[in-house]
């Protein structure tokens, strides 16, 4: 299996990049915070060396499409609009 996930930027612009099927990706990781910075053109040298990743920034938390469980998490749309009222107000014209 080719490596997948945040890897030490094998390119040492960034702190991390993320990697896919083995290729470096435009994603990169600077002090927490993602960005894009596209790969150079030239290979890297060298093992690739996985980062540590801290879940809740890594998106483990998040609930992915398809899943059959939606667990405790229910949507009420009632709440969405009465959220974003209390947000932003009435806005517009007279």
């Amino acid at each position: 299996m080719n490596a997948e996930g945040w890897y030490r930027d094998p390119f040492h612009v960034h702190e991390a990049r993320w990697i896919s099927d083995g290729s470096p990706t435009a994603l990169v990781r600077d002090g927490g915070v993602e960005s894009q910075d596209r790969p150079p053109s030239a290979a890297f040298e060298g093992e690739l060396e996985p980062v540590a990743v801290d879940a809740a920034v890594d998106g483990e938390d998040l609930r992915r499409a398809g899943e059959s469980d939606p667990g405790d998490a229910i949507f009420d749309p009632n709440a969405a609009v009465g959220a974003v009222w209390d947000t932003f107000g009435e806005t517009g014209g007279d």
